[in-house]
């Protein structure tokens, strides 16, 4: 792209691959110009398993942009997640001298840098340095030290990483695709961007973002990323579980495990017949809708509770009252809600993009949100960097999200 005020956004997911054209108006307008989609192949639990394959998908979807655009795309903010991602909370800091004086980006730059100076599983590289807050001697909470004055600067920071080899092999894909990769970005934390309040932010509140392979999640409170983490369960379970139980083939259980409600409080209405199909040539057949329920019942709990049992690990089960937030093509499921907040007594709802203008009615949908919100945060960026042009490229994601 030659012109700087456009960015380009991907989101290689299992079952998707995305692609945003959008272009900043003014100075905070950002508008949609083109979105391309395309069914992702060759990619399982956000790894590629065909390099070809992927590529093949990513070319699709990028293309679909690029026709509706009428511009070329050359390179693009890609989304990572899986798995493998991780993060950790790390603490480091500076003397500012024996006499108090003002604090400078160049001290917040180096206190940032100290806090990152962590031993890292083998193979792990850093995708984001999110700071939570900034002591500076006696006082803490403090979320921007600079002109302040001291004599000690500490800040606390949450570090996202990856296996080096997972990311570069999805970069190979989109490169392979006639695409560069200009950053990397979590896409938990894009779509935080474009569906949690600021409220939902400040008081405390999950985000869980239920993918076709995982299940990534991002704690926001006070402000700042408190958590991140993935389950590896994800929508396809469900599929898989229910195209088994009842013997119809994978498409028919993905139609079914979206359309059909399942919500504990009106299992005991589950006694109607569903007609479906089986596997094969035989004739369809009907299962009740009992049958439905308690396997995708059976699927939720598990997910939940491997998510409260995360959350408690990290001591943070009490530092959300804002409640869950779900996206992804998972926040699809019905009844999942009412479970969640039968399960942890705590508001849920699904979370949709919001602040990109001109989005396609069909892309206002959780499964979205990532892509979006990446969109939003290249704009962001971007912004960084034309207000500060001597502001290093990799330290610049330190303010967002």
């Amino acid at each position: 792209m030659k012109n700087e005020r456009f960015v380009v956004a991907l989101d290689v997911g299992s079952a998707k691959t995305s692609a945003i054209v959008a272009q900043t108006v003014g100075e905070s307008d950002i508008r949609c110009l083109a979105f391309g989609v395309a069914e992702t192949k060759g990619l399982r639990k956000g790894q590629v398993s065909n390099l070809d394959m992927a590529s093949g998908s990513i070319r699709q979807a990028v293309e679909e942009a690029e026709r509706q655009a009428g511009i070329p795309i050359e390179s693009s903010i890609l989304g990572v997640g899986g798995g493998y991602i991780a993060g950790f909370n790390s603490r480091g800091g500076l003397g500012l001298g024996n006499r108090p004086r003002d604090v400078t980006r160049e001290d917040v730059r180096r206190a940032v840098d100290a806090a990152r100076q962590v031993r890292l599983p083998e193979g792990a590289e850093v995708l984001h340095v999110l700071p939570q807050g900034f002591w500076l001697d006696a006082q803490n909470g403090i979320r921007d030290p600079i002109g302040m004055v001291g004599r000690q600067l500490d800040v606390n920071v949450h570090l996202v990483t990856s296996p080096a080899v997972l990311a570069q092999n999805v970069v190979a894909a989109v490169n392979r695709a006639g695409v560069v990769v200009s950053d990397l970005v979590l896409e938990p934390l894009a779509s935080a961007d474009c569906v949690l309040s600021q409220d939902e932010r400040e008081l405390g509140a999950c985000l869980v973002d239920i993918g076709a392979g995982t299940t990534e999640l991002i704690v926001y409170s006070g402000g700042a990323v408190r958590h991140t983490a993935a389950i590896a369960l994800g929508g396809d379970h469900f599929t898989n579980d229910l195209a088994v139980g009842i013997r119809t083939p994978i498409g028919e259980a993905d139609r079914i495990k979206r359309e059909e409600v399942w919500s504990p409080s009106e299992l005991g209405e589950q006694e109607r017949s569903i007609e479906i199909p089986c596997v094969g040539d035989r004739p369809p057949r009907s299962v009740l809708a009992r049958e439905v329920a308690e396997i995708l019942d059976a699927r939720a709990q598990e997910l939940l509770s491997l998510l409260k049992r995360d959350l408690e690990r990290a001591a943070l089960l009490n530092a959300i009252p804002a409640g869950l937030v779900f996206v992804g093509g998972g926040a699809r499921l019905q009844g999942l809600l009412d479970m969640t907040e039968e399960t942890f007594a705590l508001p849920a709802r699904v979370g949709r993009p919001r602040g990109l203008a001109g989005l396609p009615e069909e892309a206002i949908a959780p499964e979205y949100s990532a892509i979006v919100g990446l969109a939003l945060y290249g704009a962001r960026a971007q912004q960084v960097i034309e207000e500060r042009p001597t502001f290093s490229s990799r330290l610049k994601g330190l303010f967002l999200g």
